[in-house]
């Protein structure tokens, strides 16, 4: 279904504190190194670049209207600053240029307002160390394709990171539509394979049971737009019953990929995972 490669990376312990939700910070401060490794235009400007075509910066940063070939996949509330990233599709053949750029940002630029250099302990893509302090070698990392192998139809659907989407016209804030969901699961997928948004080929099968979840606010400053942004969206959980393959195939797909907008910071995070019914266990 889809061709990804998960980079996962790994710092030596250090003072700095990271913030409660550190996917606006990883966005810039990546955004800022990878632009000073890939690019060639003199004056340093997208606005009428000739080079945008092949620019790995312009696809991720600077392309409207589209969703971007990846994503960032953190955890709120850490300690320390380790997290994971994923490439999709042919963004997989720009590896090079995004473990150059994280060198480039946490050896060189630094991060936070205080741009605090770290070092980098270990990498790994699709589990393979790449880089072990001193030196890279990827010559053995090769996309994988997603697939699913099990089936569960009775299963909790976990909010990570806060969901954020409009229903309605207005901002959710309150348990989706299992539906809804599937549908912007199936818009991302079909994006990301270079293809149009299409009304969900199929109708879900499923009892919702129970769950709860809330809504979390986040905000960050855009330097670019000079204010602040808002990223808050619904934590929390929901139980379904009874689900149909299909449906599990494509939350399951979520859990790589991401749901709802501003996936890129790393909001949308969901995690899957099967209930015992009393059935089950008497």
């Amino acid at each position: 279904m889809i061709n990804f490669i998960k980079v996962d990376i790994f710092l030596s312990p250090a003072s700095f504190k990271p913030p409660f939700f550190t996917g606006s910070m990883l966005r810039g401060a990546f955004g800022a190194a990878l632009k000073k490794v890939v690019c060639i235009n003199p004056s340093f400007n997208c606005e009428g670049c000739f080079a945008t075509d092949n620019c790995i910066f312009y696809d991720f940063y600077e392309k409207r209207n589209s969703f971007h070939p990846f994503r960032f996949d953190i955890e709120l509330g850490r300690e320390r600053l380790d997290f994971g990233f994923y490439l999709f599709e042919e963004a997989c053949e720009k590896l090079p240029y995004v473990l150059s750029a994280f060198h480039k940002m946490f050896a060189e630029q630094g991060i936070g307002v205080n741009r605090e250099k770290l070092d980098i302990r270990e990498i790994r893509c699709n589990g393979n160390v790449v880089y072990d302090g001193e030196r890279f070698d990827i010559s053995g990392v090769l996309p994988e394709e997603f697939e699913i192998n099990d089936y569960e139809k009775d299963i909790k659907l976990i909010f990570k990171t806060p969901l954020r989407m409009k229903y309605q016209n207005r901002l959710l804030r309150e348990k989706p539509e299992l539906r809804f969901l599937l549908q912007s699961i199936y818009n991302r997928y079909r994006e990301l394979k270079g293809l149009g948004r299409e009304k969900l080929p199929f109708e879900p099968g499923y009892e919702e049971v129970g769950g709860k979840v809330e809504f979390r606010d986040f905000s960050r400053y855009s330097n670019r737009q000079k204010t602040k942004m808002r990223l808050g969206g619904i934590v929390g959980e929901v139980e379904y019953r009874n689900l149909d393959p299909t449906s599990y195939k494509f939350l399951k797909l979520a859990e790589l990929i991401g749901v709802g907008k501003q996936t890129v910071f790393g909001l949308g995070k969901v995690k899957v995972e099967k209930v015992a019914v009393l059935s089950e266990v008497a």
